[in-house]
């Protein structure tokens, strides 16, 4: 028995490279070593004729010397017609009407041509007819028969002409076997080409291609490179097609090892190089991050095309090198879309949204058209940015440049709207969509969470689940923000676990660190605690950060240093953490912890990371830092903050510098959180807006409570709305509005108009026992009338016994996701008016962001409203 000869006993012969089937000259010529060879020399005349006139005049003479019925002369004839650039089918046609026994050639031939002009059932047709005249198939028949197929034509003759082909014996003639495989691919029949390639046992080189090539289009790679290893120990010459494929194959499975050995086996072969080849060899190495070896290559070749050189770029960006990935691209000789695109996703991947914008805007003066996946691109950095114009802009240069807006498009769009905080027109694209897949679904879960509509998002879960879509890990993310920005603690436990009983999810980091944030948030630090310390799986930071965060909120600073400690542990150097847990302390005026955290942070050279806060006007991105004076409207921002901060102070607002690090001055405090960047921003936003249009600030980092209060604040209901609230209130409602302690009630105020009647007819009654005026059983009359409607009974019937901050605190958030956040808000009114007098600050300024975490990062105000 002879042993295998491998690829690396090959490596001193020349690759020989074989002929991918058999020509339609070599057919031809053996067909007709069964005839006598031509005696006329009007029959070799017709190999010289170049067109259907040349060859008629031919013809006709043969005719009138009387040819006709030469089987040579027929052959060639019909073959110009059939197979010719310039032949004429219907000329074959008619002749082949006129043969009244034609040979296997000629009916090959015939068959052949129908295949050729799209009318594969007719070759079918006439292959029956042939079967019914006693002629039986050869090993040409079914090649050409299967040739023309189109995918439903396979599936309806396919398995029938497989059996023809089982009758007659021809199975393991190699082209016969190579039809019959590509037929089952056409199909989508992978399995079962599978199962005639393997049946065979001399498949050839263009077979071991096709279903090498079939598995990288499905995306099974292992098994394209399984493929390739066992045509090594069969013996099969792989071609420069067989090598690309598999080179493809190694970059989606990042196989460095199976892919040294194909370009080492280029090498030493000495295998002809080819453009294609070579680039296969560089997105390899790209893939891989063997930047250094993808370089040589890329040096050492003679042409480059834009392949080479997109490669490079990709390959640069997917490493992080942008400014390296950058050079290259401006080198380019020549650029095209995929080009542009490649390097637009690779600041985006970096989070260089502003850049990944402009680069869009060179691509634009180029005048290089931009595909869908472009789009999708620069969409993605406009909802980073928070830059709703410039998306809009976007949305329409996609419909008026007639750009592909498929699945993809219209679900980045969903997102953009919603990063922007336009909730109604994410709504809207996903209500005009014909066609949804769980991405889609997911997108509108995840951003009707984050925007604070929790109970929608929930609701479009269970949409999502009559409609059969079945959700992934991501989907489940979605849902679990929902209940944690919505307080729905209980059943964020339920979908947790219905998670792995329902839909067979097995919960990874990120849901136990949605469940974390879930517990802290409501005030359940130990339950979170808990939750931590019996997870299947290690903690990171995140999870330990979703604690940490509670923690702050709740002023925990015991365990907060038990959690920084844990964060240290795993990232040593996470600024984030040292300077969550110095606002922990200076809230809790701890200052010597709090200055000694400060010198461990100097000594290792932990710097905050500042924060920064982008707003959009005109298209563009303006960017503000803390302290920020390098604005060209420097002066402007100023004097706009100044009168906005002189004016809310007059109106009650109270700066909270609970988390000014440094233990100095209140005067000072002030002055150091009056100058964060997203104050900046809207002042800013402010000046060159007019009164009516939305201003969106996108932040970097958690809003400070401060800028979180004054947000809201500076957004003030116009004339007319606010004297018809204040002229039922004796001026109590106007210092509510203006109050830090009140959570937005002026918009919920201005969204339920039809029960402001009662809703201030509540506030007056509070208002009224709130001072002392009535006495218990007025207030037991007063709650027994709008308990149902607006109190759960049990914190109304507390209420009336006990005005104690403390008390009514802790009954809040024990009703805190158990009730609705409309009827949430009425009751906190009730609360701040009863404690008014009792320094409820702590509660007021505490609680909300107990129910709410979701520190949203867009300021908006309403076409109604004005500053």
């Amino acid at each position: 028995m002879p042993v295998p000869v491998r690829f690396r006993t090959l490596l001193h012969h020349r690759h020989v490279k074989k002929p991918k089937q058999m020509t339609t000259i070599a057919a031809t010529s053996s067909a007709l070593k069964s005839f006598s060879p031509p005696t006329h020399p009007l029959i070799s005349l017709l190999e010289t004729c170049e067109s259907m006139d040349q060859l008629q005049q031919v013809h006709c003479q043969a005719i009138k010397k009387g040819l006709n019925a030469n089987p040579v002369l027929q052959n060639r004839v019909m073959t110009f017609c059939c197979t010719h650039e310039y032949g004429d089918f219907q000329y074959a046609r008619r002749l082949f009407d006129e043969i009244p026994e034609p040979n296997l050639f000629i009916w090959n031939t015939m068959i052949r041509g129908y295949s050729r002009l799209d009318f594969p059932q007719l070759g079918v047709s006439l292959y029956l007819e042939m079967l019914r005249r006693g002629v039986k198939p050869d090993r040409y028949t079914f090649p050409f028969l299967f040739k023309g197929f189109t995918r439903d034509i396979a599936l309806e003759y396919g398995r029938q002409l497989h059996g023809h082909v089982l009758k007659h014996g021809l199975q393991y003639n190699v082209f016969v076997h190579t039809a019959l495989v590509q037929m089952y691919l056409l199909c989508g029949q992978l399995d079962t080409a599978r199962g005639v390639f393997d049946v065979c046992p001399k498949a050839d080189v263009i077979t071991w291609n096709m279903i090498i090539s079939a598995y990288n289009k499905v995306g099974k790679f292992e098994e394209s490179r399984r493929l390739f290893l066992v045509m090594e120990d069969k013996q099969v010459l792989p071609t420069t097609v067989t090598l690309v494929l598999v080179l493809s194959a190694c970059s989606k499975l990042k196989d460095l090892r199976t892919g040294k050995k194909v370009h080492s086996y280029v090498k030493n072969c000495k295998v002809e190089s080819n453009l294609v080849l070579e680039n296969a060899m560089i997105d390899m190495y790209a893939d891989c991050g063997e930047m250094d070896s993808a370089l040589g290559i890329f040096r050492s070749m003679n042409n480059r095309d834009i392949i080479s050189w997109t490669t490079i770029v990709s390959g640069f960006t997917n490493l992080g090198e942008i400014d390296v990935a950058r050079n290259y691209f401006d080198k380019m000789p020549e650029k095209d879309y995929v080009s542009w695109t490649a390097m637009i996703d690779g600041y985006i991947r970096s989070n260089r949204f502003k850049e990944a914008l402009e680069l869009f805007r060179n691509m634009q003066a180029t005048n290089v058209k931009p595909d869908e996946f472009t789009m999708v691109s620069v969409l993605t950095a406009c909802a980073h940015l928070g830059a709703l114009e410039l998306g809009e802009w976007i949305r329409t240069y996609i419909d008026r440049n007639k750009i592909k807006n498929d699945l993809f498009v219209r679900n980045a769009l969903i997102d953009m709207y919603f990063k922007c905080g336009d909730v109604d027109k994410a709504e809207s694209i996903f209500r005009e969509m014909s066609q949804r897949d769980k991405f889609t679904w997911t997108a509108m879960i995840v951003g009707l969470a984050v925007n604070g509509h929790g109970e929608k998002a929930l609701d479009m879960f269970s949409n999502m689940l009559k409609a059969s879509i079945l959700p992934d890990e991501i989907t489940y993310i979605g849902v679990l923000s929902a209940c944690t920005h919505t307080g729905l603690v209980d059943k964020g436990r339920k979908y947790f676990l219905r998670m792995t009983s329902q839909h067979g999810i097995e919960p990874n980091i990120a849901h136990y660190g949605c469940l974390v944030d879930l517990l802290a948030r409501a005030g359940r630090l130990k339950e979170a605690y808990e939750v931590i310390e019996n997870m299947p799986i290690k903690a990171n930071s995140i999870v330990w950060g979703a604690l940490l965060a509670g923690c702050r909120v709740y002023r925990e600073s015991d365990m907060a240093e038990m959690v920084v400690k844990q964060i240290l542990e795993l990232e040593p150097d996470n600024g984030a953490v040292y300077v969550l847990l110095c606002n922990i302390y200076a809230a809790c005026k701890r200052w010597n912890d709090l200055r000694e955290l400060r010198q461990m942070m100097m000594d290792k050279g932990i710097k905050k990371t500042p924060g920064c806060s982008l707003i959009e006007m005109n298209g563009r991105v303006h960017e503000f830092v803390a302290g920020d004076r390098s604005h060209p409207q420097t002066k402007n921002i100023d004097a706009k903050l100044d009168k906005m901060t002189q004016d809310l102070k007059l109106a009650g607002y109270s700066p909270d510098i609970s988390e000014v690090f440094l233990d100095i001055a209140e005067e000072d405090k002030e002055n150091s959180v009056f100058r964060h960047s997203e104050k900046l921003a809207i002042a800013f936003g402010l000046i060159n807006s007019p009164p009516g249009v939305t201003i969106r600030i996108t932040k970097n980092l958690r809003m400070c409570m401060d800028c979180h209060n004054m947000a809201k604040l500076v957004s003030k209901p116009n004339s007319t709305t606010l004297r018809i609230l204040m002229g039922n209130s004796d001026g109590l409602l106007e210092r509510l509005l203006w109050s830090s302690h009140v959570q937005g009630l002026a918009k919920l105020f201005l969204k339920q108009q039809e029960k402001l009647i009662s809703m201030v007819f509540l506030v007056k009654i509070t208002a009224g026992f709130a001072s002392g005026r009535w006495d218990g059983t007025n207030q037991a009359l007063i709650f027994g009338a709008f308990s149902d409607k607006y109190l759960p009974q049990s914190i109304g019937k507390e209420f009336q016994k006990n005005h104690n901050s403390t008390t009514i605190q802790l009954k809040l958030l024990e009703g805190a996701g158990h009730m609705a956040q409309e009827d949430w808000y009425k009751l906190y009114l009730i609360c701040i008016i009863a404690c008014t007098r009792r320094s409820s600050s702590r509660l007021c300024g505490r609680f909300p962001e107990t129910l709410h975490g979701n520190l949203h990062c867009h300021l908006k105000i309403p076409g109604n409203w004005r500053i």
